[in-house]
């Protein structure tokens, strides 16, 4: 297995590595969730549960600073992500549900540039990484003739080569099958138990010891069944 990073911040203690204060967010002049007060601590894992439509990738894009417009504030470490923007993005990895994959390039050339923006992978890590979810032998092959699926593992094996110490993931468990699932599960609890955090979405119940739970519906600002309609097409 490629080397995995032990972190020694904040774990089993009472500091908070994330906490949302009053967060809440708005679209199309509808609100999705409001007045959500949350901490993540040091060895969470943190599953963001509700229905198609209550704004599950609108939370982890307003976290992952993508989407600057939202009510209340975020916290990293007790300061406003506004304040600590570099520190907290030098901590995060965030997978969402584009690969984010360059498919002109092989598996092991976009995993080194990837894992070159916060730090540097030997040969032999990324080979080891691809191997760990299913891609051996796949190492040189372009990305354009593998499939969707594939290049989702790719994107996954980022996992067993980053440093970061959040972990920000949507859907993980599109195109895994049964047995890469029980390995990410497993993956999942090792990182938090290092000292790191998740947060993930996933329609399908995550099999995680200590997993913990935030409901978009304890804090939804309207009818979700309707919301799943309105807003289907691009957040789930």
């Amino acid at each position: 297995m490629a080397a995995l990073t032990t972190h020694s911040t904040d774990h089993k203690t009472n500091t908070a590595l994330l906490t949302f204060k009053q967060f809440g967010c708005t679209r199309d002049s509808r609100v999705l969730f409001e007045g959500i007060d949350f901490d993540i601590y040091a060895g969470d894992v943190v599953q963001v549960e509700g229905p198609n439509g209550t704004g599950k990738t609108t939370l982890l894009r307003a976290l992952t600073r993508l989407l600057p417009d939202y009510e209340g504030e975020i916290l990293w470490r007790g300061k406003t992500l506004s304040h600590a923007h570099y520190d907290f993005l030098s901590q995060l990895l965030f997978i969402g549900h584009l690969p984010g994959i360059k498919k002109t390039l092989t598996p092991r050339e976009n995993l080194a540039f990837l894992s070159s923006l916060n730090g540097t992978s030997t040969l032999s890590d990324i080979d080891d990484a691809l191997a760990q979810v299913g891609l051996y032998g796949y190492e040189d092959m372009p990305c354009y003739q593998l499939s969707a699926g594939q290049n989702r593992r790719i994107a996954l094996a980022r996992l067993y080569l980053t440093k970061a110490l959040v972990w920000v993931l949507d859907e993980p468990y599109t195109a895994v099958d049964v047995a890469g699932i029980k390995k990410l599960e497993a993956l999942f609890e090792y990182h938090a138990k290092q000292g790191g955090c998740v947060i993930l979405t996933s329609h399908q119940p995550p099999n995680i010891r200590d997993l913990k739970h935030l409901s978009l519906t304890d804090y939804s600002g309207g009818d979700s069944s309707s919301a799943s309609v309105i807003e289907g097409a691009y957040d789930e």
